[in-house]
């Protein structure tokens, strides 16, 4: 809780990005900014996409502090290499840490090293570090708190939903995965929660689509919900959904 008498900024979550990984609709590959709430910039997943997004819509890139990434898929994990590449260029000098699944140190330093060769080997201007997630381990990076939940999506590593505690807001966020009740425990009493509708009623392994998510909506107690990740199916269909539905630039205030 904030001392007497001081009043804390309002938590904001910006989509950067709300794509999938094929840029359906011609949107930015997946990147969630929370902002304010007196804590310092944190991304929950970089995209490849992500640097374009963030320096479109006017985020120094050096203000993040912390990415917490929910699996290890391009569209969710790539835009790693060129931010680490921009805070070489801009002499950032801020800290950054990166927490992730199971191997995350070693799948990102790989990522460096095939788009820019030598890149993972080179000292770094600021502090970089990384911590590995593990299931319903709550984690504390700076002031925030991060609890992540397995989930049913194949990415080479485990991949998690997000429970993130950010400047007295929660905001729960489900990553990739089909319908799995670790959604539920995730999304319990949150502020927020984001959550993957990929299609529309077509059911798929290791996505969700809205049907499913909609027959299972008195489970979840979030006090809000909004949809991302939308393939072109789902995009084509919206005038069917009848909850918010992300799109680039979008920004939230919470609390």
């Amino acid at each position: 809780m904030p001392p007497a008498g001081i009043r804390m900024s309002p938590v904001r979550l910006q989509f950067l990005g709300s794509g999938d990984a094929l840029g359906s609709g011609g949107r930015l590959q997946t990147c969630l900014h929370l902002h304010g709430g007196g804590a310092g910039g944190m991304l929950m997943d970089i995209g490849a996409s992500s640097l374009v997004a963030m320096k479109r819509a006017g985020v120094d890139p050096s203000s993040i502090e912390w990415i917490a990434l929910t699996h290890l898929h391009g569209d969710h994990f790539a835009g790693l290499p060129f931010l680490v590449l921009d805070g070489q260029f801009s002499r950032r000098a801020r800290p950054l840490t990166i927490a992730g699944p199971t191997g995350v140190e070693a799948r990102v330093k790989a990522a460096m090293d095939v788009l820019f060769p030598g890149l993972s080997g080179v000292a770094q201007r600021f502090p970089l570090q990384f911590v590995e997630l593990v299931d319903r381990r709550p984690t504390t990076l700076g002031p925030v708190l991060v609890t992540p939940f397995a989930v049913v999506h194949a990415s080479g590593a485990p991949s998690y939903a997000l429970r993130v505690e950010y400047g007295g807001t929660v905001i729960a966020y489900s990553g990739d995965t089909e319908w799995t009740d670790a959604l539920v425990e995730a999304s319990a009493g949150a502020d927020l929660f984001v959550c993957e509708a990929y299609f529309f009623d077509k059911r798929v392994k290791y996505h969700l689509d809205w049907a499913t998510l909609s027959a299972n909506r008195t489970r979840l107690t979030s006090r809000r919900l909004i949809v991302t990740h939308m393939s072109q199916d789902m995009l084509d269909h919206l005038r069917a959904v009848d909850v918010e539905t992300a799109h680039d630039g979008l920004t939230l205030t919470l609390g």
